[in-house]
């Protein structure tokens, strides 16, 4: 991996991120998250009163512990159910598919034994693409470089 540009959707500019520990409900745990999708990046964005899209430049560090799910594969499914459940996990980036609406609820469904895994994967269809890389590392966030921030239009 090499040089690119990645997107955050917030509600400020953020020209120093910092790895963010909230509550265990995100796809990659806890940490700084970005896509390299723009409108995607909006659509984050558009859930605040100031929708605000920062572009950063991304240089991978080939030190860093990196795991890449190129689709949706049974190690990616584990990866989101045990992140959700607080399991800690010791990659500094993380890239995959996101876990959208529909398919976050199929995922709630899993884990509470609500359906099974054949199920999840038969019902397991996006409606856009989407992606997502979590920063998880201080080291990781070495990586970014802080290019701009826009106000989004709602």
């Amino acid at each position: 991996m090499g040089k690119m540009t990645v997107y955050h959707g917030g509600y400020t500019d953020v020209k120093h991120p910092k790895i963010i520990k909230g509550r265990n409900t995100k796809d990659f745990g806890s940490g700084f998250y970005c896509t390299i999708i723009r409108e995607q990046a909006e659509r984050w964005a558009k859930r605040y009163d100031k929708p605000m899209v920062n572009t950063y430049t991304v240089r991978m560090n080939t030190s860093l512990k990196i795991l890449e799910f190129r689709e949706m594969t049974e190690e990616w499914l584990d990866l989101i159910s045990d992140c959700r459940h607080g399991v800690p996990h010791d990659y500094d980036i993380i890239i995959g598919a996101m876990a959208n609406d529909q398919i976050y609820n199929f995922i709630a469904d899993y884990i509470d034994g609500i359906i099974t895994r054949e199920q999840f994967w038969s019902m397991a269809r996006f409606k856009y693409p989407t992606h997502q890389i979590n920063f998880c590392s201080p080291e990781a966030l070495t990586c970014l470089e802080f290019v701009s921030c826009e106000e989004v239009s709602k």
